[in-house]
């Protein structure tokens, strides 16, 4: 199950150091990089099947392609690495184990994008994190890696800005962290009807997680085939998985996907802690719908496999939780996060989260109502698919997922 591939160098002492990631294979794909054409990179990763590994699973390949032909106007490279999804924290491995592998990563997707500047967005409380990043780009620069020639010899300039988030967690959503990034609010945008690239200042620009990013180089300098050997034929390749919860070996691991959700947490994780036992999963952070330990058995970690069971993928973050927890509580803490962090551009998600956590507030007080139920699942469907963004469709489906599964639990509450 446990595959290394981005990975394989977490192990190794001061695998952040340049002197040390270099021993260890880091930045081998340039040189097979420049023999390549730029279209070619973006085919090889086509063939692939990388997927965004930030929540949504799109195709790395074809969103690439979504990029105009290259002009006399600058495009961009912008990594998001913010990461504010609770019970998710495998980006931050690539921070601090394996730097010098996002920056190799960089390189590559900006050869085969036409972009010379990449921004890499992290999350504002990643202090140290962004310390460590900040020293390993440093490194690149002094050892003239990136800068006006890449590697001291391609005739490629490639320049890294870290971005600092203000700790907002809508600015994890795409659009929403361009406009913070130019300096603007946190608000995401409208989409267009049609499939297009993200615009940077009005200039074309692509945006891709930190691991997605980091998974490149191994397809450039293996070929397509060394990744499509993994994973199954929808979702080929690995991924970082996240365990947190009262399991004995909590932790991040990367597995192939495909993978059953139970050996996972039986086998890797060590199964439950002594004297619990499972009662549910989250399985991919906070925003995906909650699974019960009865669909925990039939679930697999693809994305495709996990829509069929009715939840979603998402970020990897499995949170488990045992039997004994309230799910009341469990909502309840859902809630209060995604209320604070509702950028309260659109009402429905605005009031919506408002008003749920007040209904959930008064359940817990004694003072609910059994119709109380309803309302929340009515007000869950006000909010979904009636805001500019993802947000307020996620905290629905959280959330009516909780209640419609564990609806015995609300129900004895308010009694």
């Amino acid at each position: 199950m446990i595959v290394k591939i981005v990975s394989k160098n977490f192990d190794i002492p001061d695998s952040h150091k340049l002197e040390v990631a270099l021993k260890h294979g880091r930045y081998e794909s340039i040189d097979k990089l420049f023999t390549m054409a730029p279209d070619e990179v973006t085919e090889e990763v086509c063939k692939s099947g990388l997927r965004g590994k930030g929540g949504g699973g799109a195709h790395c390949g074809p969103k690439w392609k979504l990029m105009p032909p290259v002009d006399e106007r600058p495009r961009y490279l912008i990594v998001n690495g913010d990461e504010s999804e609770p019970g998710t924290f495998k980006d931050r491995q690539i921070f601090q184990y394996d730097p010098h592998l996002l920056i190799e990563g960089i390189i590559c997707s900006s050869y085969a994008i036409g972009a010379h500047d990449a921004f890499i967005y992290i999350r504002g409380e990643y202090k140290w994190f962004i310390d460590r990043l900040n020293e390993a780009i440093e490194e690149a620069y002094t050892a003239g890696i990136i800068g006006e020639k890449v590697m001291n010899k391609y005739d490629f300039r490639m320049d890294i800005t870290v971005h600092r988030g203000g700790g907002a967690y809508i600015c994890g959503e795409k659009s929403a962290l361009i406009e913070s990034v130019e300096g603007k609010r946190g608000h995401p945008r409208l989409k267009p009807h049609g499939k297009e690239c993200e615009w940077f200042y009005d200039m074309p620009a692509t945006v891709n997680n930190v691991e997605t990013i980091s998974s490149v180089p191994n397809i450039v300098l293996n070929g397509y085939e060394s990744y499509t050997k993994y994973g199954t034929e929808k979702a080929p390749g690995t991924m970082l998985f996240a365990m947190s919860g009262p399991v004995k070996n909590p932790g991040v691991y990367e597995l192939q996907y495909g993978c059953k959700m139970t050996d996972v947490i039986n086998e890797i994780g060590g199964g439950m802690r002594d004297g619990l036992t499972l009662k549910a999963v989250i399985p991919g952070g906070a925003s995906c719908p909650i699974l019960t330990a009865e669909e925990v058995e039939k679930a697999y970690l693809d994305y495709e496999s996990m829509w069929d069971i009715g939840s979603t993928l998402g970020t990897g973050g499995m949170m488990i939780i045992p039997e004994g927890t309230s799910m009341v509580d469990v909502a309840k803490n859902l809630i209060e996060f995604y209320h604070h962090e509702s950028c309260g551009q659109c009402t429905p998600c605005r009031e919506g989260t408002g008003w749920i956590d007040k209904i959930l507030k008064g359940i817990i007080e004694g003072v609910g109502k059994e119709e109380d139920l309803d309302t929340i699942l009515d007000v869950c469907e006000t909010m979904n698919g009636k805001t500019v963004c993802v947000f307020a469709p996620a905290v629905k489906d959280i959330i009516k997922s909780i209640v419609q599964k564990f609806r015995d639990e609300f129900i004895a509450e308010i009694k």
